[in-house]
This record gives C-alpha cells, sequence and structure tokens, in this order.
C-alpha cells in the first residue's frame, strides 16, 4: 500500500444493520457541516450515500482492513471520533468500527488513496470473498445481497 500511496485497504462490504446506526449518520453530518476543512475534494462519498447525503446507505468495509496508521492519529480523524464519541452512540447504539471507519475513510480520503483487495480470500462468520476465478463465479460475498461491493466497482474502477 505504501508504494501505491493507499491509506486505506478493504476486503469485503456489508450493509449494516439500521438499528445499530440509528444516530450515527447525522452525528456525521454535524460533524462534516461544522468540519468541512477536513473533507477530501475528490472523497468516495457515493460509496456511503445515494441520495445527495440525505441518508446513510448502510454500506461499510467490514473488519478485514489495512490502514495507515497516520490516517486514524491525524487531527480529521481524531476531531471526528472526538465527535462521535461525544454523541454517545458507541455505547447507545453499538456504533460499530466498521461503518466509523468506512464513513471516515470515504468522505477524508481522496478514493485513489482506498484499495480493494481483490486478491485475498477471506472469511467473515457465514461470508466470504475467494479470489479463486472458479470459485468466485460460483457465487461468493461479492454478489450475495448483503454485499454492497458493486457501489466500489461504480465509483472506484473509473479511475
Amino acid at each position: 500500500m505504501q508504494d501505491n500511496d493507499k491509506v486505506y485497504g478493504f476486503i469485503m462490504t456489508l450493509f449494516e444493520f439500521p438499528s445499530t446506526v440509528r444516530t450515527l449518520w447525522e452525528t456525521v453530518l454535524e460533524f462534516t457541516i461544522e468540519n468541512r476543512q477536513f473533507l477530501a475534494s475528490d472523497n468516495a462519498v457515493n460509496f456511503i450515500f445515494d441520495d445527495g447525503g440525505k441518508t446513510y446507505n448502510m454500506c461499510h468495509c467490514i473488519n478485514f482492513e489495512i490502514a495507515d496508521m497516520e490516517f486514524w492519529r491525524g487531527e480529521a480523524y481524531s476531531a471526528y471520533f472526538d465527535h462521535l464519541n461525544r454523541a454517545g452512540g458507541f455505547y447507545y447504539e453499538r456504533w460499530g468500527d466498521a461503518p466509523v471507519h468506512s464513513l471516515a475513510a470515504a468522505l477524508f480520503l481522496s478514493k485513489n488513496k482506498l484499495h480493494f483487495f481483490n486478491d485475498i480470500g477471506y472469511r467473515h462468520t457465514q461470508y466470504l470473498h475467494c479470489p479463486q476465478k472458479e470459485l468466485h463465479d460460483k457465487g461468493n460475498v461479492d454478489y450475495d445481497p448483503h454485499s454492497c461491493l458493486w457501489r466500489y466497482g461504480r465509483i472506484f474502477l473509473s479511475q
């Protein structure tokens, strides 16, 4: 990732359970309105909403992620996390690391800083990603109704 100037990489995407992030998007919007300086001009917001930002589409990268630690330690993510923490959703709604990280990466990083690891196999409970063509073509999580990986292709593969 360092050689290719990537900051955040992931292997699978799923839709979050809405009951666990009821107020996450409105809290993120509050933060972005107050902190527009942190938004990347060429970000990946179309990965996380479909309606101009009114609602979160629940798409997130699941817990296999590789990231440059400087992103997590940076001013934008630190301020974002502090804002979310003050809102109480981690405790009251069970906001998880996957949607919180995915939203941050989509908002604060340029699209060209993101990377999908299509060449690494991975299993997360009943979902799996298999890069071997013959198995991949038989249908894995990438084509599962719970996956939102098609959003990645729509947005990032056109780079």
